[in-house]
């Protein structure tokens, strides 16, 4: 069950996941039907609804085109409409269900780090002592970025590399950004902790200094 579903009835979803995905495009009935593989009816009736309240806007046929409908960013209450969508159905959601269930054993953080204007979602994974498989993870991200009607950019790093990040760097998650997996989502481990060479020699010194009983 999505976050938003107190919020947004399941067609309101899909349709509002293609229109946020692009939300400077014009989309005819049909084009919205084919995305969201909604029949036609449920989008005529959902369209009516998004419509009279404000959340899309209509633009007249033009010749022998269908008449189109798109976000309209005057809406009162766009930018939280779009942040609602970006952190449940639209993306965060989508994003988390596919990393717990296809690399459960590997990844143990992830974020999306920034969208653009475009509808374009950076991520970030961080893997654990495993390393997901590079095809697999390709082949995951295409099909969810087709799912979604959204374009990923995919950072995967170790999380000894995550560790490491300073403030200077790119990949550092910002105060904006959407932690979607924590530490303890996923079944993945973390790397064993290496004992520096000094740390092991201290020991072992410790060791040999007790007395023999």
């Amino acid at each position: 069950m999505s976050a938003a579903d107190f919020l947004f009835a399941p067609e309101v979803q899909k349709l509002l996941m293609v229109a946020y995905a692009a939300p400077d495009q014009q989309f005819s009935a049909s084009d919205l039907a084919q995305r969201s593989k909604l029949d036609a009816d449920t989008v005529a009736r959902t369209l009516e609804h998004l419509a009279g309240s404000g959340i899309l806007k209509r633009h007249k046929a033009k010749g022998d085109e269908a008449e189109t409908v798109s976000i309209d960013r005057t809406f009162l209450f766009h930018d939280e409409l779009r942040s609602v969508a970006l952190k449940s159905f639209a993306a965060a959601e989508p994003v988390r269900t596919m990393l717990r269930g296809k690399f459960k054993d590997s990844v143990v953080r992830a974020f999306i780090l920034a969208e653009d204007k475009d509808g374009t979602l950076e991520l970030l994974v961080v893997h654990g002592q495993s390393m997901p498989d590079e095809a697999a993870m390709t082949a995951a991200c295409q099909k969810l970025s087709k799912n979604i009607h959204r374009h990923l950019k995919v950072h995967v790093i170790s999380n000894a590399r995550f560790n490491g990040l300073t403030p200077r760097d790119a990949l550092k998650p910002k105060v904006s950004a959407l932690e979607i997996i924590k530490l303890g989502d996923t079944k993945a481990q973390l790397p064993a902790e290496r004992v520096g060479l000094l740390q092991s020699a201290k020991k072992k010194l410790a060791t040999l200094s007790r007395p023999s009983r």
